[in-house]
């Protein structure tokens, strides 16, 4: 073999052998993550919540609302949302998404519809480190990419993205507080953009589980949206009447 042809077989051999193990370390830190938690019971959560909606410009908010969000694991959420006196209620049960609108009229949206709430990503029970890391790879997120930073003063794995790497599809992921970040990129009504969403104010819930109280998203840069919690319950098991979408079209 010419030396040259060697150089590019031995190059290529290192570079699969360092991708291998940085997906190695993804999926450590996501299993010492979902191990930390095996203990901790958690069948439902009802978040109570306030939202900022944020002008185009990202600096000056443009309309207020409230949501409550009604998680019935392992793939039920029901989001109650209230803007500007205006209630409309979002229904997910697997993989299918129902609306009701405030006009009363309820519809099933087409696969990936119903807006990009994200709340199921911070719950994480229920599911292994490989159904986690399926869950991400579904947002593009590749578990081949990773590296260790810091944010806020805290060591976090980013899964997906290289350092230096601000606009691909990565989720950052605290060894104690879980996810704290989650870029993806979105078709939004006016176009392709890249959505950041932003977690922090973490406060023990359960056990050694922490949830954020509050959320930032960004889109393209620019803050969309705020949302503040202002009470968590867990394990009030609430009626499986809520998370029924014949139900939801006969509701008042």
């Amino acid at each position: 073999m010419a030396p040259a042809a060697a150089l590019v077989v031995v190059l290529l051999s290192l570079g699969a052998v360092v991708s291998a193990g940085v997906a190695q370390d993804a999926r450590a830190a996501v299993e010492a993550f979902v191990a930390r938690l095996s203990d901790v019971t958690i069948t439902d959560l009802v978040i109570q919540q306030n939202l900022t909606l944020y002008h185009p410009d990202g600096r000056h908010p443009q309309s207020t609302g409230e949501q409550r969000v009604l998680i019935k694991l392992p793939q039920r959420q029901r989001l109650e949302l209230t803007v500007e006196g205006r209630r409309e209620v979002r229904l997910a049960v697997g993989d299918r998404v129902w609306i009701r609108r405030a006009d009363g009229k309820t519809y099933e949206t087409p696969a990936g519809g119903g807006g990009n709430d994200r709340t199921h990503l911070l719950v994480p029970f229920r599911r292994s480190a490989a159904d986690l890391l399926a869950e991400w790879r579904s947002l593009g997120v590749r578990d081949d990419v990773s590296h260790v930073t810091r944010l806020r003063g805290r060591a976090v794995t980013v899964i997906g993205a290289r350092p230096g790497d601000r606009d691909v599809p990565s989720v950052w992921l605290d060894a104690e507080y879980g996810v704290v970040r989650v870029v993806t990129r979105e078709r939004l009504p006016a176009g392709p953009g890249v959505v950041d969403l932003a977690l922090s104010e973490h406060r023990p819930l359960a056990g050694g589980f922490y949830f954020p109280y509050r959320r930032e998203a960004f889109v393209d840069g620019k803050l969309f949206m705020l949302i503040t919690v202002t009470s968590v319950r867990v394990n009030t098991n609430p009626p499986d009447a809520l998370f029924d979408p014949e139900a939801l079209r006969k509701e008042p």
